[in-house]
């Protein structure tokens, strides 16, 4: 559920960690409350890839980092699109992308 989220927002630190606990939680006791479990494994070494040993879950913070990064791409080589033109007029009109300051009337996208 928090990949749509992630798609378009930058998720607080904090909030990437919680949720990786709770995943940890419900990984090793089958319950998000009260459960309790053996942890064999530590959730660092569960995010190692499968072919390195572990069970390549993904970093949540690294993965919202990615498909923010997608969506900037997207802004890069699709310009002929409506949100990169949208984005274009309202947040950087007479730069590039990676000139663009941080203006004063921001929204959250």
């Amino acid at each position: 559920m928090p990949c749509y989220a992630m798609i378009v927002f930058l998720l607080p630190i904090g909030l990437c960690n919680e949720i990786e606990s709770i995943l940890n939680r419900y990984w090793w006791s089958g319950t998000v409350t009260g459960g309790k479990g053996i942890r064999w494994k530590s959730w660092t070494k569960l995010c190692i890839e499968k072919e390195r040993g572990g069970l390549g879950f993904r970093r949540l913070r690294e993965m919202n980092l990615s498909l923010l990064d997608k969506q900037v791409w997207r802004l890069l080589t699709r310009t002929d699109s409506l949100v990169a033109k949208v984005y274009k007029s309202r947040y950087y009109p007479n730069c590039s992308l990676f000139e663009a300051s941080v203006g004063s009337n921001l929204s959250f996208l």
